[in-house]
C-alpha cells in the first residue's frame, strides 16, 4: 500500500500478518509493519527498505508513487534485516541511484550484500546534510539506538523526522490499537537496554521543530507528539510511568501462588493505585517486563528449585538487569520446603542496578502459608501499596 504523509513524502512500507514471533522472541498478534518513505522533489529520495518477504509488494508500491521517475538516492538509516533487505533489489532495479549511508553502514552492508556499491556511495556524518531541491535532509547520527550505524534524519522543509527505529512499535498498520502499550513493549524489549543514547537523540530532537516522525515501524505520528516525546524520555530515563505495584511470580503446587493472590488482594484494601500480576510460566515474558518497568514498585515471589529459583523467574529477572532496570523498589517472597534461598538469589541479581530500594519485610513460607505468614503478608501490602 502507498498513501501520503505530506504533500511530498508518500507512504510505501508494506505490513506483515505472516509473522508470530518478531525477532524470534517477541509475540506479535496483530503483525508487524516495515515502513520505507519516498520524497518527491527535483531530486527523488527513498528512506529505507522492507523485509525480505516484501520484495514484490514494496517494488510495486515504489513504482506506483514514482510513475515515470526515478530514484536519484536511497538513505539507509538502519541495518537490521528487516529494513536493509531489499538494498541489493533496490540497487539492480535502479542502477543510477546513489545510496546514502554512514562509514559504518557501509561496512555492514558489504558484510550483508558481499559489496558496499563503492562507485555508487554517499558517504555522509554527523550533521551532514543533502539537499534534493527544496528538501534539505540533515542526518544526525544516533549510534546504539539500537544499533551502532544508526543514523535518524531531518526534513526540514516538512519539518519531519525519520526516526528509524525510534518511535516505533508492535503491530501492523491496518490494525487498531492503542499505541502507548505496544510502543511500550517494543520500546523497552529492543532498545532498553540504550536508555542513555536514546536521552542523547532526544536532546538533538529537542533543538529542532518537529511536526511529522515517520518510523521505521508503526504508524506515521502527526498528533500529539509531546505525548510520544514525553514517553521516550521517561521510558529511556528508567522513570515511573504510572503509580502501582507489579507482582511477578512462579509457582509448582499452587502455595507460592495463593499467597500472591492474598497480597494482591491486601493491596487493592490499602489502597494501591494499580496491581497487576503476572504468572511468569504462563504470561507473555515481554508484557511481564513491560509491566516492571512501567511502575515503579514489584514484589518478586518464587520458590527454591535445584538450589536455584525457578527457570521462569530466573530469565525475568535476566530480561529487567540487561535492560537496565532501575530506580525501583522491590519485594520478595519466596518458598521451600527445606533451604529456602530464593530471596537472596533474587536480591544478588540487582547487584548492579541502579538506585534499586527494598522492602524491609521478606516473606518466606515453608511448604505452605502460615497464619505468621499471613500477618507478613499484610505488612508487605501496608509497605508496598
Amino acid at each position: 500500500m502507498w498513501n501520503k504523509v505530506t504533500e511530498d513524502i508518500y507512504y510505501v512500507g508494506v505490513n506483515d500478518h505472516k509473522i508470530d514471533l518478531f525477532e524470534g522472541q517477541y509475540i506479535v498478534p496483530n503483525g508487524m509493519a516495515y515502513n520505507s518513505y519516498v520524497v518527491m522533489d527535483e531530486k527523488v529520495t527513498i528512506f529505507d527498505t522492507v523485509d525480505a518477504k516484501f520484495t514484490k509488494e514494496w517494488m510495486t508500491n515504489l513504482s506506483e508513487v514514482l510513475g515515470d521517475r526515478e530514484p536519484d538516492y536511497l538513505v539507509v538509516q538502519h541495518m537490521e534485516p528487516d529494513h536493509s533487505a531489499n538494498i541489493a533489489h533496490f540497487a539492480d532495479a535502479y542502477p543510477n541511484a546513489k545510496i546514502v549511508a554512514n562509514a559504518k553502514t557501509f561496512a555492514m552492508i558489504k558484510q550483508f550484500f558481499g559489496t558496499d556499491y563503492p562507485d555508487r556511495q554517499m558517504v555522509v556524518k554527523d550533521g551532514e546534510t543533502l539537499t534534493t531541491g527544496t528538501h534539505t535532509f540533515t542526518f544526525v547520527f544516533a549510534p546504539m539506538v539500537h544499533w551502532p550505524e544508526v543514523m535518524v534524519t531531518y526534513d526540514a522543509a516538512d519539518k519531519t523526522l525519520f526516526s528509524a527505529d525510534a518511535f516505533g512499535k508492535f503491530g501492523a498498520l491496518d490494525v487498531e490499537e492503542e499505541w502507548d502499550c505496544e510502543a511500550r513493549r517494543y520500546y523497552i524489549g529492543i532498545v532498553g537496554k540504550y536508555g542513555m543514547m536514546v536521552q542523547m537523540l532526544l536532546k538533538k530532537a529537542a533543538a529542532l521543530d518537529i511536526q511529522v516522525i515517520c518510523p521505521l515501524h508503526g504508524p506515521v505520528l502527526k498528533e500529539n507528539l509531546e505525548h510520544y516525546l514525553n514517553l521516550y524520555h521517561i521510558w529511556s530515563s528508567y522513570d515511573v510511568e504510572s503509580e502501582g505495584t507489579v507482582i511477578a511470580y512462579t509457582s509448582v503446587y499452587g502455595n507460592t501462588k495463593k499467597a500472591v493472590e492474598l497480597l494482591a488482594e491486601k493491596l487493592k484494601e490499602e489502597g494501591c493505585p494499580k496491581v497487576v500480576v503476572n504468572d511468569l510460566a504462563r504470561c507473555d515474558m515481554a508484557e511481564a517486563v513491560e509491566d516492571a518497568f512501567r511502575y515503579g514498585k514489584m514484589v518478586l515471589a518464587t520458590t527454591t528449585y535445584n538450589a536455584e529459583i525457578f527457570p521462569f523467574m530466573r530469565e525475568f529477572l535476566a530480561d529487567l538487569v540487561e535492560r537496565g532496570y532501575q530506580n525501583r523498589k522491590i519485594a520478595f517472597i519466596e518458598n521451600g520446603s527445606w533451604a529456602p534461598q530464593a530471596a537472596k538469589i533474587m536480591k544478588a541479581a540487582f547487584e548492579k542496578s541502579k538506585n534499586i530500594t527494598y522492602a524491609s519485610q521478606t516473606v518466606t513460607l515453608l511448604s505452605a502459608m502460615t497464619p505468621e505468614n499471613e500477618e507478613q503478608i499484610a505488612r508487605l501490602a501496608k509497605e508496598m501499596k
